[in-house]
């Protein structure tokens, strides 16, 4: 087994992005003018993504979604990016987002908070037995 980070080439696009637009905009703004930022950063990197589509929620092995929620952005069909514009991320913030994580059946996804003086992320990863974040301090 490998120590590698699974989709690390695009998190890290994704999170050097999003200290683009922390350093711009600051913190302060809707959580939306952040991601209209994200997004045009994450266009000059390079990086495929959809934004605020709907998004099939699995239910255990039913093969048939269950319903539907709009996902800030899943880029290049693997990571899945929430944002939020809080003054500080919490734990239902961490367990919502595995969640979704969990409910689209992706494995990795960032957590990312423009609301507070200095960017904050979680790199999050699913599997099928454990959910688990990681928090570097600079990455």
């Amino acid at each position: 087994m490998t120590d590698e980070l699974l989709h690390k080439a695009i998190t890290e696009k994704i999170i050097g992005a999003s200290f683009e637009v922390h350093k711009f905009l600051g913190n302060g703004f809707q959580e939306v003018i952040y991601q209209r930022a994200l997004a045009w950063e994450m266009r000059q990197v390079g990086l495929d993504f959809a934004r605020e589509i709907e998004q099939h929620i699995y239910y255990k092995e039913l093969p048939e979604p269950i319903g539907t929620r709009r996902a800030d952005f899943v880029v290049e069909s693997k990571v899945l990016v929430e944002l939020k514009a809080v003054s500080k991320l919490d734990d239902v913030h961490l367990a919502q987002a595995l969640n979704y994580l969990k409910a689209y059946r992706l494995e990795v996804g960032l957590l990312i908070n423009f609301g507070s003086k200095s960017l904050e992320f979680k790199r999050l990863v699913y599997t099928n037995k454990s959910a688990q974040s990681f928090n570097p301090k600079n990455p």
